[in-house]
């Protein structure tokens, strides 16, 4: 997923018509809406009406978010950096994950539209209620949780500087793999199935340049 250049202003027009254009974007805050009420309410159902003990829906929920951090890791590997060979398979490659390559710091793409999210998760609820019965109750809530950390993470990442000296590594991984090896860096919340998988950058032979660091950092006037 190569582009002769990476636009860090403005972003990509993926549907002609203006209502199918206004469906790709979103804001975190209205991601977090709608799956806000889930994370309490599940957890809860679990405790008050399958009588599940309070430590087994924390192990079960905890379990869940990292659950997530593995399908994040393969979503973006191996769905969102595909590379399809007919025009066809590149356009729907763009729509999903080309477009935020190329327009990366297009705020409104950060997160997954609320209709495609809310379809993907029920897919995924209905697939762990076959694989695990009702232990989903308390295990989607978690997987989910951890969806929306890794996106927060994501929008802050692309829209704000680091926040604190720890996160530094996360941002500057994720920005390896926008501005120089997109095949590799695929976790963003995380990079522990990167050290896993093998596609974790070598940071030791990865000079940080001074000048692409400021031309990426937003300041109090640009902001």
């Amino acid at each position: 997923m190569e582009f002769q250049k990476i636009h860090n202003k403005g972003q990509a027009q993926i549907f002609r018509n203006g209502y199918l254009e206004y469906l790709t974007k979103t804001h975190p805050l209205v991601i977090w809406g709608m799956y806000l009420p889930i994370l309490i309410f599940l957890p809860y159902y679990s405790i008050k009406y399958l009588e599940f003990s309070g430590i087994n829906v924390f192990l079960i929920y905890f379990s869940g978010i990292v659950f997530w951090t593995l399908t994040e890791y393969i979503l973006h590997r191996f769905a969102f950096h595909y590379h399809p060979e007919t025009e066809k398979g590149k356009r729907i490659n763009y729509v999903l994950h080309g477009n935020h390559h190329e327009y990366p710091r297009d705020k409104e793409r950060l997160f997954m539209p609320a209709a495609p999210s809310l379809i993907i998760a029920s897919m995924f609820f209905f697939l762990f209620f076959l694989i695990m019965g009702k232990n989903v109750f308390a295990f989607f809530p978690g997987f989910m949780l951890g969806y929306l950390i890794y996106g927060t993470m994501h929008f802050a990442i692309h829209a704000w500087n680091p926040p604190f000296k720890w996160m530094k590594g996360l941002w500057r991984n994720h920005h390896l793999h926008h501005y120089k090896h997109t095949d590799m860096g695929f976790g963003v919340s995380s990079t522990l199935w990167d050290h896993v998988f093998g596609t974790m950058f070598d940071l030791k032979k990865e000079k940080e340049d001074a000048d692409k660091v400021k031309e990426l950092m937003y300041t109090k006037k640009s902001a």
